[in-house]
């Protein structure tokens, strides 16, 4: 196996997670896209022989393109108002579908948009993967203190933000445990997509 074969086998192991992370750092299927090829093509052409855990190190390559995009949409006062397709766990019971459905698509989508670019990077790698605040904090150019704020900020933010959410704010704290992202995969579990959301919409939710 040559040194190409060998990148491209080494992510593809990582790209679903790389993607997971994508997409809820962005909120946008088609973003998370770009920001995992982004991360790719600077894998490519990086020389990582020395690097201990390459997923690890690709996790903190793709938060980085995302705090990027993020800046610049932030900059451009871009909404992004596409609801994403939410993949349901086959394990769960009607009754926690059905408040899934209610909240995910929704919730957790407006939620994040009020956060800052930096507080949403610490929050979701923290609250949602679990990457510790010592790796977070060089990816937000802050020390570990400051980027344990950021996620605190970002939970106050968000605490404050679901009250005004009825149902959907509610049970978002159980809907973030088990959504998972969209896939291309054929096989993928039921999927349950969102009625079209208008910016007045969000907006009075």
């Amino acid at each position: 196996m040559n040194a190409s074969d060998w990148q491209a086998e080494q992510f593809e192991r990582s790209r679903s997670h790389l993607r997971a992370v994508a997409y809820r750092m962005l909120g946008s299927g088609a973003e998370a896209d770009d920001a995992v090829q982004e991360a790719w093509m600077r894998f490519a052409r990086t020389d990582t022989g020395a690097v201990e855990n390459l997923r690890g190190w690709l996790t903190t390559v793709v938060s980085r393109v995302c705090l990027d995009m993020l800046r610049a949409r932030r900059a451009r006062r871009e909404e992004v108002l596409e609801m994403p397709n939410v993949t349901l766990d086959t394990s769960s019971d009607p009754e926690q579908e059905a408040l899934l459905a209610d909240s995910v698509g929704l919730a957790l989508l407006v939620v994040l948009e009020t956060l800052s670019p930096a507080e949403r990077l610490a929050f979701v790698l923290h609250d949602m993967f679990g990457m510790p605040f010592e790796e977070i904090a060089p990816i937000v150019g802050r020390n570990a203190i400051s980027a344990r704020q950021l996620a605190s900020r970002a939970r106050r933010r968000a605490s404050a933000r679901r009250s005004g959410l009825s149902v959907a704010g509610r049970v978002l704290a159980i809907a973030t445990s088990w959504v998972k992202p969209p896939t291309a995969a054929a096989s993928a579990p039921r999927t349950w997509v969102p009625p079209a959301t208008t910016r007045s919409s969000v907006s009075s939710g």
